[in-house]
């Protein structure tokens, strides 16, 4: 079973740590450790924020766990390096699409929903083989992004720098 912490770690770092942002051109808006207010409007973190507070760490934990760990199924995958890359990616680029990149590099049959098959197959499958594979996969991932959009050019090589990251290790 993988162990939650280091990954989530190592993420928050990604996204900048326990802070407030608002960049230009940001799909995702205003941002407070990563967790986007446009995309979660819901988050109790917000008022936190809009009182001039800063929110507890757990809560930012907490929502982590709950809707990219948990849904990745982080805890039924073996290899904390495999849990981790598909957390990360998750955070980046959303759960179906990390999922639906983790099951190609493993042979499953891509739907973007971690299973019992999709745990199955990251839990035989060779971790540096993963690693490497699933590195190539996001970095073609955000080539197409950029290339269908070119206004999210200037994000592209912090995100090959994040995908890259994930073959320390």
């Amino acid at each position: 079973m993988a162990d939650f912490s280091g990954p989530y770690e190592a993420m928050i770092i990604a996204e900048g740590g326990y802070r407030l942002t608002d960049i230009k051109g940001d799909r995702g808006g205003q941002t407070y450790a990563g967790i986007a207010r446009t995309r979660n409007p819901h988050w109790p973190g917000w008022a936190y924020i809009d009182r001039g507070e800063t929110p507890p760490a757990a809560l930012v934990r907490d929502f982590y766990r709950a809707e990219f760990w948990d849904r990745i199924r982080g805890d039924d995958i073996g290899s904390t390096e495999i849990a981790g890359m598909v957390f990360d990616f998750a955070v980046n680029a959303g759960v179906s699409v990390a999922v639906k990149l983790a099951q190609i590099v493993a042979g499953v049959t891509p739907d973007g929903k971690a299973g019992p098959k999709t745990a199955a197959a990251l839990n035989n499958i060779d971790p540096q083989y993963f690693k490497t594979a699933y590195t190539l996969a996001k970095i073609t991932r955000y080539v197409e992004i950029v290339g269908r959009d070119r206004s999210q050019g200037g994000f592209l090589l912090g995100w090959i720098r994040r995908a890259l990251h994930g073959l320390k290790g």
